[in-house]
């Protein structure tokens, strides 16, 4: 069978869970610097605890959706025969609970399609959450695209 024909065989099903990745204020505040991102409720503890109902800092939305790439690192199997992947794009991403300031985020794969682009060319779409350890609700769920060349 062919690799795309693999590859669809495994549509519906999850097929990857990352390692949990720890998210320290100094990660929060670089991601902040980073992005000129400076809300307090991201790098004011004493401000966010005060005026937030989130008991202190949290990292930024987009924090989380920058970690999807890190989260395939450990948690997607590879492609058999891919030589690269390249990120194509999102569709409906959500971020659905905030992720507090030392909290575990990991990621988990569904794949949701997998169609040939062009030829050498996959084209990915994968549902992915973002867990928070000992939360039963994710930080975020999005569909994420992905082009393979093989």
């Amino acid at each position: 069978m062919s690799v795309l024909g693999d590859l669809q065989d495994k549509v519906g099903q999850e097929i990857g869970v990352s390692d949990w990745v720890e998210i320290p204020q100094d990660r929060i505040s670089q991601f902040a610097d980073a992005t000129e991102d400076h809300q307090f409720i991201h790098i004011d503890e004493a401000k966010a605890r005060a005026l937030t109902p989130f008991g202190g800092t949290i990292a930024h939305g987009f924090l989380t959706l920058s970690l999807l790439s890190r989260f395939a690192e450990t948690g997607l199997p590879p492609v058999p025969g891919a030589k690269m992947g390249m990120n194509y794009g999102l569709n409906k991403v959500r971020f659905l609970s905030p992720v507090p300031c030392g909290a575990k985020v990991r990621g988990t794969f569904t794949l949701a399609s997998a169609e040939e682009k062009n030829p050498g060319q996959l084209l990915l779409t994968y549902g992915v959450a973002v867990e928070i350890e000992g939360s039963s609700k994710p930080a975020m769920v999005a569909e994420w695209l992905m082009l393979i060349f093989v």
